[in-house]
């Protein structure tokens, strides 16, 4: 939003420089992005009448110009066109700076004298497609005689500071000249005057105007006002000059007026050639599918119906809060007009421009929310101008469809609670002056002000938004500094994090490395991986917003991500590899829907190379062992999907499964184009938490002698050595300290079908040295129960 202090200071009382307001006001709220000063580094130019216009000798397309500026007569050389004898004329005299750094010396053009010249409006500082379309390639005409040689700014407000406001989404109030007045008058300490809106004088006769609202979703109010005897000219320097620093082109007086009122009220306006609205109707409809309409622009464009029009009885004459059209527009013939001021619903004027890719000042307006009750104001002050420029005569017809009026709101809010949120001491009366300072009536009773919110303030909703309003207008810079109070916690890693790290670093030593992958996957990924039918691996939580396919729902397992950064790695020749990633996977609860899904921490760890299936099983070995977990146990899984039946083994601490682990299914292996065997383990992470011990427990060294026996026993192939072991532990009781597998044998001295199985069998007492005859009742006892429980012998 840019705002002429020129302009800005007609409606508050301004005592400071511009860059103590703008700071001011930023602090306050209304943030400001910038100051311009325009027209500063010009100089020298006065005003100057046109004597005499004479051709150039020397050349076809200049002429010489006497130019009176009081105490001298200037001759100047120009090229310009649309200079008159008599016209009064900005003159750049010698020494002059314009703009853009342009300086003016005395000189010869084609060998006659020029003493100056004559300056057009972007000479002068005005952007170009801000000048009026009949001043761009020409001298600037003055509206008026001027007094000769005096400084041009003296004369015309061409000067100015330009305070250019970042307007946020919330306050569409602040899209207007008093808006801001409003925010400035509140942010100083200074009073607000309002334009005083009358209408002098009012042709006592009406056309017959008729105003029907069928869209009432996007239309809530319709003013429409008649003028006649509408006179089509430029409008008077003044207005233009607003506009211009405003950055508004002005085009016409009709056309100027309505843009300085959506300037300085935030309403858009417009204007309709009545002679083209055929039955003096206006109906205000949703669009037809399809229909075609061409556009102030010149552009022809399809509408829905999703999009609100202003229609006669035959046609489309403006696509409403966006643009007007071609055939209803204001020319020069235009005598009788049909001023337009409405309240359109914001969402749809949103979508409405997104859709048709037009985007306008009244449409940016209505799309943040324009107060209804602004109608009848803006459209009297728009019929007010006119009268005062003598633009055209206003009819007393007045047409004003107001269905469902919007009425202020009525808040409690509790007074020791604004200052309990700010940490201030602001009193009750100080805080009902803020209020009033912002037009919010405010009213004490009992323990809370009873606050009445202007229609124009929607974003005031809940306490909370009066909190900042007191806050922002008191000034957050008064709030006293204080340390901050309360139990200061040390901060520190939870267990679980901590034996996540241990985790970490125990796989990092042992040659892993850590991969990090999407908690989105596809659906289809856990068909690669053989999952059955009836899986809770297929119960997935799904995405409500999806990039793809391919991430359009939570995992269930890390296998996938696991398997496919392998397959990666070995399809771009990378010879071994080993990785592991700790992260959560999400399983919906059957409860419903709304309910959140259980995370569930897991670990997996893959490998490929010179790797085998007890290379893992070393390494889950290793990684429980630095974890303090005690009691863990392999067991045989045949019936897994994912896995190689027979190479794999569940893993168990205790009788928990903690996880799985084995070679890869040929098939998956198909499935992820693997052409190395892959190794992998899967493990709750939660459940490795919950049977850690960090604690290192430290006992003394054994003061009396350990007794080892070896013992090889002949046992069937299809016995595994879990069985002996566990039988081992059984009847070793308390003198067993260990015991070491060191050989496995089949060969010519062991009958074919079975194999030599051999242990070294560590005893120990910790109080007292064993004797032979002890560890021998233990042994036997030991190769008894393998002999009745699995039919082992002693190898001979």
């Amino acid at each position: 939003m840019l705002v002429p202090l020129k302009w800005l200071k007609e409606y508050v009382e301004i005592d400071l420089d511009v860059t103590q307001l703008a700071d001011d006001m930023t602090m306050s709220g209304s943030k400001v992005e910038g100051v311009e000063r325009l027209g500063k580094d010009i100089t020298g130019v006065v005003v100057g009448k046109i004597e005499s216009i004479e051709q150039h000798p020397n050349a076809d397309k200049l002429v010489i110009t006497k130019i009176n500026i009081g105490e001298e007569t200037l001759q100047i050389v120009t090229g310009a066109k649309n200079i008159n004898v008599g016209d009064y004329v900005p003159v750049a005299t010698h020494g002059a700076n314009l703009a853009e750094g342009l300086k003016i010396k005395k000189g010869k053009l084609r060998g006659e004298v020029s003493e100056g010249m004559l300056c057009s409006q972007e000479e002068l500082g005005i952007p170009n497609n801000l000048i009026p379309e009949e001043l761009k390639d020409g001298i600037w005409i003055l509206d008026q005689p001027y007094p000769l040689g005096v400084n041009i700014f003296d004369v015309v407000e061409l000067q100015d500071d330009i305070i250019e406001f970042e307007i946020t989404s919330n306050r569409p109030d602040c899209l207007s000249m008093m808006g801001i007045a409003r925010e400035t008058a509140a942010t100083i300490g200074s009073s607000l005057k309002y334009p005083e809106v009358y209408i002098k004088e009012e042709e006592d006769t009406t056309l017959g105007v008729k105003v029907k609202i069928e869209d009432l979703e996007g239309c809530t109010r319709y003013i429409a006002r008649v003028i006649k005897d509408v006179k089509i000219e430029p409008s008077p320097l003044w207005m233009q000059q607003r506009l211009m620093k405003a950055g508004v082109r002005p085009i016409s007086n009709i056309v100027d007026i309505t843009n300085y009122v959506m300037l300085e009220y935030g309403q858009p306006l417009h204007a309709f050639d009545i002679n083209y609205v055929e039955g003096n109707s206006i109906l205000v409809r949703k669009a037809k599918n399809g229909e075609a309409f061409k556009t102030l622009d010149g552009v022809e464009r399809q509408l829905d119906e999703t999009m609100t029009v202003i229609a006669d009885e035959a046609k489309g004459l403006a696509i409403a809060g966006v643009m007007g059209g071609e055939e209803s527009e204001i020319t020069d013939a235009t005598t009788t007009i049909l001023l337009e001021s409405a309240h359109f619903n914001k969402d749809k004027i949103r979508a409405t421009s997104k859709k048709l890719g037009l985007r306008t000042e009244a449409s940016s307006r209505y799309e943040k929310g324009v107060d209804a009750n602004l109608a009848a104001i803006a459209a009297d002050r728009a019929c007010q101008l006119i009268e005062a420029l003598g633009a055209g005569k206003v009819l007393k017809e007045k047409v004003d469809v107001y269905p469902e009026k919007k009425e202020k709101r009525t808040l409690k809010i509790r007074h020791q609670r604004m200052n309990g949120l700010l940490g201030t001491n602001i009193s009750i009366d100080e805080m009902i002056e803020i209020l009033k300072s912002l037009e919010i009536t405010a009213v004490l009773e009992g323990e809370h002000l009873i606050v009445t919110v202007p229609t124009f303030r929607d974003d005031l909703q809940i306490e909370a938004d009066f909190v900042e309003e007191i806050g922002r207008i008191y000034g957050f810079d008064k709030i006293p500094s204080t340390m901050a109070k309360g139990n200061i916690v040390v901060g520190g890693k939870t267990n679980g994090q901590m034996i996540e790290d241990i985790t970490k670093e125990g796989l990092l030593s042992l040659g892993f490395n850590e991969i990090l992958t999407y908690s989105f996957i596809s659906p289809k990924s856990v068909e690669k991986i053989n999952v059955s039918e009836d899986s809770i691996k297929r119960n997935f939580v799904r995405l409500l917003n999806p990039l793809g396919d391919e991430t359009s729902v939570m995992r269930t397992s890390l296998l996938p991500n696991m398997l496919e950064v392998l397959s990666r790695n070995i399809n771009r020749k990378v010879e071994e590899a080993r990785a592991f990633e700790i992260g959560s996977i999400f399983i919906p609860q059957r409860e419903g829907k709304d309910q959140l899904p259980y995370e569930v921490s897991n670990l997996v760890i893959g490998m490929y190379g010179q790797e085998d299936f007890y290379s893992l099983k070393g390494v889950i070995e290793g990684l429980f062992n630095r974890l303090g977990i005690s009691g863990l146990d392999f067991e045989v899984e045949k019936n897994h999907p994912t896995y190689h039946p027979g190479r794999t083994a569940n893993i168990l601490v205790g009788n928990h499964i903690v996880g799985i682990m084995g070679e890869l299914h040929p098939q998956v292996m198909e499935n992820y184009d693997l052409s190395k065997r892959c190794y992998l383990a899967e493990l709750d992470f939660n459940l490795m938490i919950q049977f850690t011990r960090v604690d290192t427990m430290y006992k003394p060294l054994p003061k009396y002698p350990a007794m080892t026996r070896d013992l090889a026993i002949v046992v069937n192939e299809s016995v595994m050595v879990k069985e002996i072991e566990k039988i081992i532990q059984q009847q070793g009781g308390d003198l067993l300290e260990s015991f070491q597998l060191f050989d496995v044998y089949r060969g010519n001295q062991v009958a074919e079908g079975s194999k030599s199985v051999a242990y070294t069998i560590t005893y120990r007492h910790m109080e007292r040295t064993l004797t032979d005859e002890e560890v021998n009742k233990v042994q036997e006892a030991i190769m008894t129960s393998i002999k009745e429980e699995i039919g082992g012998t002693l190898r001979e």
